[in-house]
């Protein structure tokens, strides 16, 4: 059971904060969701599932959208006895979540962490709040009079930001007895790292950049009982630098590419040769094609069919400026080395000398099959992320692929963006409210690692990671001519265009039918969205498929079993979103569009 809540229209062209006063018991959870007009699914802004015995604020940004959308609350009692779900306030202002004037009863979030005998406290009046200067206002203070020990810290802390930010943070305050006492602000990540960001003995430019999930803590730290006061009030952030000496925030989207038109911003010099060379391979049963779509480009260092002896061949990044952690992520795939260890490396080469570290190396042995890795690099200087590839002789070298290469600012283990969209499923967590059609098939649709039993057929790995987990039909536990249905979660009708998109995998040379079908309780039968049939090549492919249907709606896909045991069909990395699908469909992409309209 659920209750939900609709609110009215948002129009924003600037940044918001959503803030919502709430209190959860039992087992009760809360989320609270944006839904676009046209789209099947709505959007996890946030969610909580933790009791407790007071009000809590809920802190969430809403990033500027140039399409209204509506605020969804939705509350889920649970099984517990005496669960409940209760909202006291919702508001909407045009400001950042970490902005604060302290005005309000719930401090816009900020929180004390909890020491017995300093603390931050509300202050009214003296000084004069910085905010109101013809009458009292709000504002902290934190006072030494308690202090028991030296250096006690007494710290304030903002709501954790959801999403990424870049610019300037400006906040008032005084102090009193000031070599009595050390106020610093830091940035604090979700994994509980610190970084300062300034201190009131070194005042400079207050800038940011997070891209990870972020808290600012206001520390105060006391020597003694006569350290002083300091007084905090009107913190504000502008996506604008603070001085205008700045340089640039990096945008490091500049290092990513899937080759699909070119090298991007990936060179080669001269005295290595050109030896990585972009190419595009069709489905077939005998080479993999691209990892983007299947039937895309990529780079391959063919490291087995060289006029020379033994070479390197070399691939550079666009430079990545110093004091800066990057997460770097990319997709490899080696065919025919007997010895994997030179096969690929990636160094990090100092642009201004002729210093380079290597900061990894493929180890594993040769898998036919695409495999993400993810690095999390920093430097003082700037530097180039450099793949390289090694050949020794003839007889131990084959391929080598490179594909999908991303850089996003912070650590890999910590990344943040956007929270993943709601009807994207890579079956790394289950089925995702995919559920089994126990009365209109014969089989189940299997989640499955690494290869399937049967030789000759199958996938050898996912899509999504190359070690990661899909969905498929396993042929040897089923007759020819049984279907497998799975079915998604119920859809709500869209009047415009929807945009349905997923990777198959059709391997084996008694290879059956995959359909995806559009089931509607006003329909009698389902309508055929899709298909394919036969041996479609050894390579995951990507499909798209776009839809128009403005009632409530389900998707199955069904997966026919062919005439022998080399008949697995697979998918992997399902994703609806508003459509039409974009992009130009190639020639041998089967892909069929039909507008459903009742």
């Amino acid at each position: 059971e659920k209750a939900v809540l609709v609110g009215p229209e948002v129009e924003q062209q600037d940044w918001n904060c959503l803030r919502m006063v709430y209190q959860l018991t039992g087992s009760a959870t809360l989320q609270l969701q944006r839904r676009l007009e046209g789209e099947s699914f709505d959007h996890m802004l946030w969610s909580a599932h933790s009791p407790s015995d007071s009000w809590l604020v809920a802190s969430i940004d809403l990033q500027n959208s140039t399409e209204p959308y509506k605020i969804v609350i939705e509350g889920r009692p649970g099984s517990a006895e005496g669960s409940s779900v209760s909202i006291f306030e919702i508001s909407i202002s045009d400001k950042y979540c970490i902005e604060c004037d302290f005005e309000e009863s719930h401090l816009c979030g900020y929180t004390n962490q909890w020491n017995s005998n300093v603390n931050w406290y509300v202050g009214r009046g003296d000084p004069n709040s910085h905010t109101h200067s013809d009458e009292p206002g709000n504002y902290m203070y934190v006072d030494s009079v308690h202090t028991k020990t030296l250096k006690e810290v007494a710290k304030l802390v903002s709501p954790m930001t959801m999403v990424p930010l870049s610019g300037c943070l400006s906040f008032q305050y005084q102090q009193d007895h000031v070599d009595g006492h050390l106020f610093s602000v830091y940035s604090r990540d979700r994994a509980g790292q610190y970084q300062e960001l300034w201190r009131a003995d070194q005042p400079e430019n207050n800038q940011v950049d997070w891209g990870t999930e972020t808290e600012v803590v206001f520390e105060v730290s006391f020597n003694s009982p006569k350290g002083g006061r300091v007084f905090l009030d009107d913190i504000s952030f502008s996506p604008e630098f603070c001085s205008e000496e700045t340089e640039p925030t990096f945008d490091p989207k500049v290092a990513d590419c899937d080759f699909e038109r070119g090298f991007c911003r990936y060179t080669q010099r001269a005295a290595d040769a050109a030896l990585w060379r972009r190419v595009s391979v069709q489905p077939n049963i005998y080479r993999t094609g691209d990892h983007t779509t299947g039937t895309g480009s990529f780079l391959l260092a063919n490291s087995g069919f060289t006029m020379q002896s033994g070479y390197v061949s070399r691939l550079y990044g666009p430079p990545l400026p110093g004091n800066q952690k990057y997460c770097l992520r990319f997709f490899y795939s080696l065919r025919g080395f007997s010895k994997t260890g030179q096969a690929l490396a990636v160094y990090l080469y100092d642009t201004a000398g002729p210093k380079q570290d290597e900061i990894w190396a493929q180890s594993e042995k040769t898998r036919d099959a695409w495999i993400q890795t993810e690095l999390s690099i920093q430097s003082q200087k700037t530097t180039q992320v450099v793949f390289v590839s090694t050949c020794k002789s003839f007889w131990t070298c084959g391929y080598v692929g490179l594909d999908d290469i991303t850089v996003s600012l912070g650590d890999c283990e910590l990344q943040l963006g956007p929270p993943s969209h709601p009807s994207h499923c890579n079956f790394e967590t289950g089925l995702c409210g995919y559920t089994q059609d126990k009365h209109g098939d014969e089989a189940d649709w299997v989640l499955a690692k690494g290869p399937t039993p049967t030789s000759y057929t199958g996938p050898i790995g996912d899509h999504t990671t190359g070690v990661g987990h899909y969905l498929h039909i396993e042929a040897s536990q089923m007759f020819a001519g049984h279907r497998a249905r799975l079915v998604s979660s119920v859809l709500r009708g869209s009047k415009g265009p929807q945009c349905l998109q997923f990777f198959y995998h059709m391997y084996g040379s008694g290879t059956g039918t995959l359909s995806v079908l559009l089931s509607s309780d006003l329909e009698e039968e389902d309508r055929v969205l899709w298909v394919h049939s036969g041996e479609q090549g050894i390579s995951w492919v990507r499909a798209s498929v776009s839809y128009q249907y403005d009632h409530s709606h389900q998707i199955v896909f069904e997966a026919l079993r062919g005439p022998s045991l080399r008949s697995d069909i697979a998918i992997d990395d399902i994703i609806f979103q508003k459509g039409p699908c974009k992009g130009i469909p190639r020639i041998n992409d089967t892909q069929i569009v039909i507008c459903l309209l009742i």
